[in-house]
């Protein structure tokens, strides 16, 4: 068997860890207030997850704010959580040795109609992806359907990432969804979905869901609502 492809059981165990991460994002909008910081969303993301039952982080936690947002990868700082603010949480679980990843950007009190455009975008190029995918489809395909969406709307040269990746023991694995991958897409792969938009000096979005790879297309392990969220 393809090393990249998932048994039953570690199927199992990334559900459940996928489960606990939707859990956490439910508790954390009802917590994320403004004038919290980045380190204190992080913290209690990672306080959460421990206390849903997670054996551990699969990542370290990302929360980035405002103009921050703009940075795919940044790490939590002192930075206060202000109204009109994107907010974006990065986190992953941890179940019987399986990671979990997913990704939401939320706003706060308010948000403007460019704001929300680019949010509509980021997620229509998620839903292309996602209804793209099953097995037998090569990953730069995947890629593709995602960044068609985004190059139309004007905004491809600020999605500087692969539409995803594999998620197993560690949560970065092959297959690599991006442009140059020459990889294909089998059954019981799991993988995950997250184009983004970053603007820089403005704002970021990213959308991340993680699926199990099937013939008929793909099973959605996160649950967790999309639509934008103004909290």
């Amino acid at each position: 068997m393809n090393e990249e492809v998932r048994t039953p059981e570690e199927l199992l165990s990334i559900m459940n860890a996928a489960a606990i991460g939707d859990l956490c994002f439910e508790h954390m909008l009802g917590f994320i207030r403004t004038g919290m910081t980045e380190l204190e969303v992080a913290g209690e993301i990672d306080r959460t997850l421990t206390g849903l039952g997670s054996e551990g982080l699969a990542f370290p936690t990302i929360c980035v704010s405002g103009q921050r947002s703009e940075l795919p990868h940044g790490e939590p700082t002192g930075k206060v959580i202000e109204e009109g603010d994107f907010v974006t949480m990065d986190f992953g679980a941890m179940s019987g040795g399986m990671c979990s990843d997913m990704t939401r950007t939320v706003a706060m009190g308010r948000v403007t109609a460019f704001q929300e455009w680019v949010y509509r975008v980021v997620l229509e190029a998620q839903a292309a992806a996602l209804a793209f995918c099953r097995a037998g489809v090569r990953c730069a395909q995947v890629d593709r359907a995602a960044r068609n969406v985004i190059d139309k709307a004007g905004f491809g040269e600020w999605f500087c990432h692969g539409t995803g990746h594999g998620v197993g023991r560690e949560v970065h694995q092959a297959p690599k969804m991006n442009s140059e991958s020459e990889e294909t897409l089998m059954e019981d792969m799991v993988v995950t979905f997250e184009p983004g938009v970053y603007l820089p000096g403005k704002f970021g979005v990213r959308i991340e869901d993680l699926a199990i790879v099937k013939k008929f297309g793909i099973i959605n392990v996160v649950k967790s609502r999309k639509e934008l969220i103004i909290l």
